[in-house]
């Protein structure tokens, strides 16, 4: 079962490797835009079938692999993933996501950037979260899109004047925290517990 086991660097590197190998007119995420994808699926209010969130992994426009890539490997991979982040969400436990250091010149953003831009996608795609909860989800979503482009935040100016009174990140390890409190704080919004939730544990 894909859940067998969490992922680890061996099964990251697998699912790059065969992103890679799909054809050039296929445009598929990286495996830091999943994580960040699989995140703002994961956090909808009713889940979202396999069938509707694996596509746009493979390919922009929903194309299908040709049939000699081996889509079995790639959804086993994916569906270890997404039951390693689900088990978080539920338990409102750490996680590590999948973000790596770039050049020294980089900035915390700009290297947190990719997961954003996929859990952003995520929720344009599956509008459900924000139709239901938008208001209440503002000052998490501000620890997220603080990292975008302003000119790519649509409809914004709510969110922005939340954007506007956090100071920058002061490292990566800063910045790789708030993606992980502000996937907690939406769920206790989209998915709550029931019963008081159990303390969360911090970064390893």
């Amino acid at each position: 079962m894909p859940a067998a086991r969490p992922t680890d660097d061996n099964d990251l590197a697998a699912i790059q490797a065969l992103l890679d190998r799909l054809p050039p007119d296929h445009e598929p995420m990286d495996v830091v835009m999943i994580d960040g994808w699989l995140c703002g699926v994961l956090l909808q209010p009713s889940p979202v079938a396999q069938a509707r969130w694996l596509p746009p992994v493979i390919d922009a426009d929903g194309r299908p692999p040709p049939p000699d890539f081996d889509a079995p490997r790639l959804q086993s991979l994916l569906l270890r993933r997404h039951a390693a982040l689900n088990r978080a969400i539920e338990r409102r436990d750490w996680f590590d996501p999948w973000v790596f250091a770039l050049d020294a010149a980089a900035s915390p953003s700009e290297t947190v950037m990719p997961w954003v831009a996929g859990f952003a996608a995520a929720l344009e795609t599956f509008p459900a979260l924000l139709q239901r909860f938008e208001p209440r989800l503002l000052e998490p979503l501000a620890l997220l899109y603080r990292h975008l482009d302003r000119d790519d935040i649509e409809d914004g100016d709510a969110i922005l004047e939340f954007i506007d009174a956090l100071e920058p990140s002061a490292s990566l390890a800063d910045a790789v925290e708030d993606l992980v409190q502000a996937v907690l704080l939406i769920a206790d919004v989209s998915r709550p517990r029931r019963g008081p939730p159990p303390p969360r544990r911090g970064p390893r």
